[in-house]
């Protein structure tokens, strides 16, 4: 079987697929086609594999390939030493991961002079090989024999022959194999505080004295432990139970040796074997399960963030509607910024409602003679500091609106990233005549409008809806969000006339360059009147547009297709729909009805088989769909502002800003959200949050919890309220340290990147990290400080 075929076959089998469809999907991917491209239109080509599918398969495909490189270049190093034989060719064959194909080569790999090596130059390989013949005989007998002036003593001679036994074992691919499959399913995580550390490390406390298996430890708590380890408050191990799993492993060692009598040579090798177990290999595996327990916490909250990223960029948008934003402050006044329909900027202003200048009137005044002029629909409200007191300001002017007026909808809106945009390259090009602090008043307004658009021009982990993500491996992350973004703004579509250079550049088959590029064109020869256009940009060939055309929207264009999700190489196909309904585009749009005695099987051709067919169908039943929910938002409770006005019992609105492996952030607008630990989600027992709430959902909640001295907030989603989070622990005996009690905290007030999901999350401040381990005790403390850092 060659290369390609068993990579196409145990891809195949991962995904749940035929191993012809991915052997498509790869030719596909392999010639530059882009996953979004793949999974809308060459669904005859990789029989329907989905996006999904198309980004495992991608990234087992780079792995797969990368085991394949270092296969060969293993086995022309073992061949280059002339060591290679026909039984190590086939196991290195059929090893199935890196670390297999490592332990295979360690005996061969160069490496730095070693004892061993030294005692085998000192001629004592024999010595070894005699007490392994001989288990009868006495080893300091035999050791006499090879005492020289190299090897002084019997002891040093001894010692030699350890060390060369010691080394084998070390490098014997079954062994090593062996004993990391047992510890994988038996270690235990162990950490104990460093003396004179307790004060200093207090938000790691539940770890000052913890013990936890290996198998089953969560990414959150992995990844909280190993930042109180670097940080120097504990010391940190991994390995067997001292009293049941560290003799077994001495005895998996000691079986190598066969071990099978009590004579004097038995004896020493089981020796031998304990040592080896002590001094090499327990090191080995540690440092071998710490590189698994920390690849398996990194790839578990990269997903937890891709999944709140996705969910924020999917948020529902407010629409096109003239928009008032507000980026509140006190001190600096609150910047006021006027965007029309289209996004563009007319009006700005600072406002200063409150202390040191408390013009109040003059600010109302203000806001409502931009709601006249421009004719303000949405108030776009940032949820940092002053948002409330912004926020009822802003509703106290409404109210002065002569009846007959119809007031602006008022939403309270996420700044997260929106600080990072203002100081950037972008927003400097984009507004360079324009302050920092408007230019935030002008994202606000636009993410309320269109969240997708806005947050794009931001680097997905500057929005901080994830958990530790300064300490996950960067590459693997950015790789990761970069794919969400780039699914999500295609699954979307983009309107070719309006979008920015920073939205292009995430459509399939563009670059940057390209993007602008387009902007450029757009500039100078003025909005594009169909697709085909396209081609006329500079440096935008065949390639580029077949992979992006149809991912582009024009509206109100000459061609009806331009508006949908349909792709100019099917146009043929859609006319041919359309003649047989007897009606032309447009009118078949306005009313699809004749749509439905169509059947799909009819139109299928030698080019265009039936999936694709049957998307052109939903295309002109509902052209252009946009797949985002309908927008909405959270009403906060009239006089709640502070966690202060706050009490247990009370039942309130908020907007879910973050998801966690273990409960859910809600913001109720008191400047610090609330956590819905996941015991409290539902009436029914919940595995993972994101089965019941996603980013930007609009949830009711109950308060089971207020501890304002360290600003935790505990609510509960149940139907009856639930029990606190700490009494339903108890219930089920969880409530012991490393699974923590209490509720959860929050953030204080203040500018930054937020970690809030959705467009109209609600207020509070800067940058908590919406996650507290398995609860908000010290851990929940620990993650929270490490989101503030972000």
């Amino acid at each position: 079987m060659d290369r390609a075929t068993r990579i196409t076959q145990v891809i195949a089998e991962e995904i749940g697929a035929r191993p012809a469809q991915v052997a498509a999907a790869v030719g596909l991917l392999d010639d530059g086609a882009t996953v979004p491209f793949v999974a809308r239109y060459r669904k005859e080509a990789t029989g329907g594999l989905d996006d999904g599918q198309l980004r495992t398969l991608a990234d087992r495909l780079g792995y797969l390939r990368e085991l394949d490189d270092r296969r060969d270049a293993i086995l022309k190093s073992i061949s280059d030493q002339d060591k290679l034989t026909d039984a190590l060719s086939r196991a290195i064959a059929g090893a199935e991961t890196k670390a297999q194909l490592e332990d295979i080569y360690l005996p061969y790999k160069p490496k730095r002079r070693t004892k061993a090596m030294i005692a085998r130059e000192n001629g004592l390989e024999p010595l070894r090989d005699a007490i392994l013949a001989d288990r009868a005989a006495d080893p300091e007998a035999l050791a006499a024999a090879y005492v020289t002036e190299a090897v002084p003593t019997v002891k040093d001679a001894l010692a030699g022959a350890r060390d060369i036994v010691v080394e084998e074992l070390s490098e014997t691919a079954d062994l090593v194999g062996e004993l990391r499959g047992f510890l994988q399913k038996e270690a235990v995580v162990t950490a104990k505080v460093v003396p004179g550390q307790e004060e200093k490390g207090a938000k790691f406390s539940d770890y000052f004295d913890h013990s936890e298996k290996f198998a089953t430890m969560p990414s959150h708590r992995a990844l909280a432990l190993m930042r109180a380890w670097k940080e120097g408050i504990v010391h940190f191990d991994i390995g067997p139970d001292p009293e049941e799993g560290q003799p077994r492993c001495e005895a998996m060692v000691a079986a190598r040796l066969k071990p099978s009598g009590s004579g004097p040579g038995d004896a020493w090798l089981r020796g031998v074997a304990g040592f080896a177990w002590r001094v090499k290999l327990s090191g080995t595996m540690t440092t071998d399960l710490m590189a698994e327990l920390r690849g398996r916490a990194h790839e578990e909250a990269i997903a937890v963030f891709a999944r709140n990223l996705k969910d924020l960029l999917l948020a529902a948008p407010a629409g096109a509607r003239p928009t008032l934003g507000l980026d509140p402050g006190i001190r600096t006044g609150v910047k006021a910024a006027v965007i029309d329909a289209t996004g563009k900027l007319v009006a700005t202003d600072t406002l200063y409602p409150f202390q040191p200048k408390k013009d109040l009137r003059g600010a109302q005044a203000a806001i409502l003679d931009m709601i006249s002029r421009h004719g303000i629909e949405l108030v776009a409200i940032g949820n940092g500091t002053a948002s409330r007191e912004t926020e009822k300001m802003v509703a106290d002017t409404l109210a002065m609106l002569p009846k007959g007026v119809k007031a602006p909808t008022k939403v309270v809106v996420s700044e997260a990233g929106a600080s990072v945009y203002s100081a950037s390259e972008l927003a400097a090009r984009e507004f360079p005549d324009l302050d920092v602090s408007l230019r935030g008043a002008v994202s606000i307004a636009r993410r309320l409008q269109d969240p997708l658009a806005e947050l794009v021009k931001i680097e997905p982990k500057s929005i901080g809806v994830g958990q530790y993500q300064h300490d996950v491996d960067q590459r693997r992350l950015a790789k990761s969000l970069e794919a969400v973004v780039e699914d999500a703004v295609n699954a979307v579509g983009v309107d070719l006339n309006t979008a920015s250079a920073p939205l292009l550049a995430h459509v399939s088959g563009l670059t940057p360059a390209l993007a602008e590029s387009i902007v450029g064109h757009r500039d100078t020869a003025g909005a594009f009147a169909s697709r085909k256009e396209l081609l006329k940009v500079a440096r935008l060939g065949p390639r580029a547009f077949e992979q992006s055309a149809g991912f582009l929207r024009i509206t109100g264009g000459a061609e009806p297709l331009d508006a949908s999700a349909v792709h100019p190489e099917a146009y043929d196909v859609a006319r041919r729909i359309v003649a047989a309904c007897g009606r032309d585009l447009r009118a078949l749009q306005a009313d699809p009805a004749a749509l439905r005695g169509v059947r799909a099987e009819q139109f299928v051709d030698d080019r265009f088989g039936l999936p694709t067919v049957r998307d052109i169908l939903s295309e002109l039943e509902k052209p252009g769909r946009d797949p985002r929910p309908t927008f909405k938002t959270a009403t906060f409770a009239e006089g709640v502002d502070e966690i202060t006005d706050l009490k247990p019992g009370m039942r309130l609105e908020g907007t879910v800003t973050n998801v966690a492996a273990f409960g859910a952030f809600v913001d109720i607008g008191v400047h610090q959200d609330g956590l819905v630990h996941v015991s409290q989600l539902a009436d029914r027992f919940v595995k993972d949050p994101h089965e019941v709430v996603k980013a930007g959902d609009v949830v009711q909640v109950r308060v089971t919890e207020v501890d304002v001295p360290r600003k935790r907030i505990g609510l509960s989603m149940k139907k009856d309220g639930g029990a606190s989070a700490r009494e339903d622990r108890a219930a089920r005996g969880d409530d012991r340290p490393g699974r923590g009690q209490g509720g959860a905290k929050g953030q204080p007030s203040g500018k930054g990147p937020r970690g809030k999901g959705g467009p109209q999350g609600g207020k509070g401040g800067k940058a908590a990290p919406k996650s507290g381990g398995d609860q908000p005790g010290a851990l929940g403390a620990a993650l929270m400080d490490a989101m503030k850092k972000r």
